[in-house]
């Protein structure tokens, strides 16, 4: 059966964020894309240059009316940007209960610019965080979510994994995912921790500036591949090798002149 995936999260028009990458995402791995608009952004490659909130009440619409008719397999969470949003999906979500969810905890875009509330992070943390199944921080977000310094090594990510895991819920089986791709030298190493197993999933480096989505990415590609591949380990691994082929064929695509997206459909399309 092919899986109905749903990303919660925002737009970004140059399609290498947000729900236009997390449905290109879900679509080159199999399963059927749908999208709550959770923010607007005024984005290209180089800086976000306006955002345009979505009133709360109006998501919450968004996701009733599609629960009420679509079965959903997995949710996705990316950008919402207000404290109201994140409370508004919180409480559907804790009424609809998705049997998979991904939180991608985003907060600050490529280009360096703010996606997050600062008042919002503690609505995400005591809200959300408890209801996901998965979470993916990278490392500066793992630090902002535990008010410390991020981690600059595998040893502290180790400790980070364990901290981020008391935030989460006790009942059933609940995964961090801490993304290594902000650690100096030439390794990206992510830890995978569900309060017991910590796994590493060793990665290299692929030298190009074509990054920009690569967090919406992994965690879209982690939501497609939890209803087939219920093993969160190996649901984790494919999702990485997914986003590392992305990456490594990011240089067919002539997209902007900052950060370039990934290529989503490096095993479809024919190479350039």
């Amino acid at each position: 059966m092919i899986p109905n995936t749903l990303t919660i999260a925002g737009v970004d028009p140059s399609g290498g964020a947000g729900v236009l990458a997390d449905v290109k995402t879900m679509s080159a791995l199999g399963a059927y894309g749908m999208a709550v608009i959770a923010a607007l952004t005024a984005q290209n490659t180089q800086a976000v240059t306006q955002i345009c909130p979505v009133p709360p009440d109006f998501v919450a619409a968004q996701i009733d009316t599609l629960f009420s008719d679509v079965r959903v397999d997995a949710v996705k969470i990316g950008m919402l940007g207000q404290t109201g949003v994140i409370r508004a999906v919180t409480d559907r979500l804790a009424h609809w209960k998705p049997t998979h969810l991904v939180l991608d905890p985003v907060m600050v875009a490529k280009s360096g610019d703010h996606l997050l509330e600062r008042q919002a992070v503690d609505a995400l943390r005591t809200g959300l965080v408890p209801l996901a199944s998965v979470i993916t921080p990278n490392l500066p977000e793992a630090g902002v979510l535990l008010e410390q310094s991020p981690p600059d090594n595998v040893k502290d990510m180790r400790r980070t994994a364990e901290r981020l895991r008391r935030l989460m819920s006790d009942q059933g089986e609940r995964w961090v995912y801490l993304k290594g791709g902000h650690l100096p030298g030439s390794d990206t190493v992510d830890v995978l921790h569900d309060g017991d197993r910590m796994i590493e999933l060793p990665g290299q480096r692929i030298e190009t500036k074509n990054t920009h989505g690569t967090g919406c990415t992994l965690s879209a590609a982690l939501a497609a591949l939890l209803p087939r591949t219920p093993d969160v380990p190996q649901a984790a691994q494919a999702a990485k090798t997914y986003l590392e082929r992305a990456i490594a064929a990011s240089g067919q695509l002539q997209v902007g002149s900052g950060h370039g997206p990934v290529q989503h459909f490096h095993a479809w399309w024919p190479k350039a």
